[in-house]
């Protein structure tokens, strides 16, 4: 499924929109009759033509359930243009929204720019805890306000070629990062001042290698009870910054790698280094398997989780989780007709289970995940175990969105190429950095 899941991703111009969202009186409540003839407009971000057909297919399923409802869709919906509408307001805007950025469920949330749930989901009786794990419930809400629900998941793990870890004499994943570490210097060949097969690219320009998904595997705090930043005193923060740093050294350096990354196509495209076996680690999501499948490799992909701190083996198997989300827009007419969309969308069994299926992502549900009825290649097994997981994690939603997961990376950046000579005073710097962005936004 192509799109952007990782929140760093996100236009500038949109967090600079999500600021000054304010929808005011707007927010009204719903008073439309459920059971009246209804046409409601739902925005989404799904572009490639088998993502539409899928979303439109369920959609067809709901209005077949639900014949008083009629449903237009609007796709290629970022963020940006998202949060223009529901600043505006007005009929022309959509009843349901959806995004594929978690992080910015905070600002979402706290500056009403999704209607919040609550009275919709204690009307519908519905179990969220039932329904949900935890982590999705967790990036769906934001201080108590839930303004969002989970639509189909994403769990992040590990690529390897098994023909280069066959060459290499590797005979299964590693399990630790001391491993990982091992495996990835092993796999690594270098040519000239270049290289002909790289084990892994750690640098944050690696696409996926962002901190947050590297953090997950230390399962770190982000905040304290109070709302303040919590890197500079939980030991993950650092221990996963040291790693990394390390990691780049053993194999060839900073530069050395940048020279080699600017090699690399596309993320979304055939050209993925992981692809070419420019690679042959990856750090991905369930998307990957499909899409590197798709351009016939000429080698076998094999899947596993993330490593671990050697001390918390007994916690292999998580990994970070994320997804789109759905909620209702705090101006629409038709809420309690939007919420219909919005409820069939993200916890009826089967319309889960049949948009899992067609655009391979994972099941946000509990059901779903153990439906029969789920269809997939069996490494994507894999994938629906991280889900499944009690220790799997996501990162911490904040009433500013995404800043302070920016203020992480720019962070990592200064680590990698080895301008950071002490990472826990850095660490503290760059916590006072992320309560200052976090006050000025209250």
């Amino acid at each position: 499924m192509r799109r952007n899941r990782f929140t760093l991703a996100v236009p500038v111009a949109a967090i600079s929109v999500l600021a000054t969202a304010c929808v005011g009186s707007t927010e009204t409540g719903a008073s439309d009759d459920p059971k009246a003839k209804a046409t409601i407009t739902f925005w989404h971000g799904w572009t490639a033509p088998s993502e539409v057909k899928a979303i439109d297919e369920n959609i067809a399923r709901f209005e077949k359930k639900h014949p008083n409802i009629t449903v237009k869709t609007v796709g290629g919906i970022n963020d940006e243009k998202l949060n223009q509408a529901l600043r505006a307001g007005g009929s022309k805007g959509p009843d349901v929204v959806s995004s594929f950025t978690t992080a910015n469920v905070g600002k979402f949330c706290s500056s009403g720019a999704f209607a919040d749930l609550g009275p919709f989901i204690e009307k519908s009786g519905l179990d969220l805890e039932k329904t949900f794990s935890k982590p999705l419930l967790d990036y769906t809400q934001f201080e108590g306000r839930r303004c969002a629900l989970p639509l189909l998941s994403d769990a992040y793990g590990l690529y390897y070629n098994k023909d280069a870890f066959k060459e290499a004499g590797i005979e299964q994943p590693p399990k630790t990062w001391e491993e990982f570490d091992e495996v990835a210097e092993k796999l690594t060949k270098h040519k000239g001042g270049s290289y002909e097969q790289l084990g892994f690219m750690p640098n944050y320009h690696g696409y996926e290698t962002v901190p947050s998904h590297y953090l997950s595997q230390w399962s770190p705090t982000y905040f304290t009870k109070d709302g303040k930043s919590n890197i500079a005193k939980d030991p993950a923060f650092a221990a996963m910054y040291t790693w990394q740093r390390n990691l780049v050294k053993r194999l060839g350096g900073y530069a050395k790698l940048e020279r080699y990354q600017k090699t690399f196509g596309d993320e979304w495209g055939a050209k993925h280094p992981f692809h070419t076996g420019q690679v042959a680690m990856q750090l991905d999501g369930e998307w990957r398997l499909g899409m590197a499948e798709a351009t016939k490799p000429g080698f076998e992909i094999g899947v596993a989780p993330l490593p671990v701190p050697k001390d918390q083996i007994d916690s292999y198997g998580k990994g970070y989780l994320s997804g789109t989300i759905m909620g209702i827009a705090p101006a629409s007419e038709k809420q309690n007709a939007a919420w219909e969309l919005v409820k069939y969308l993200t916890t009826d069994t089967d319309a889960v289970v049949q948009f899992a299926n067609a655009i391979k992502n994972v099941p946000s549900t509990k059901a779903a995940l153990n439906s029969p009825d789920l269809k997939f290649d069996p490494r994507f097994k894999t994938f629906l175990d991280i889900a499944r997981h009690p220790d799997s994690n996501t990162s911490d939603g904040a009433i500013n969105g995404i800043t302070y997961q920016m203020s992480l990376q720019n962070f990592g950046y200064q680590v990698e190429k080895g301008a950071v000579r002490d990472i826990r005073a850095g660490l503290e710097k760059t916590a006072r950095e992320i309560d200052t962005d976090i006050a000025q936004a209250k």
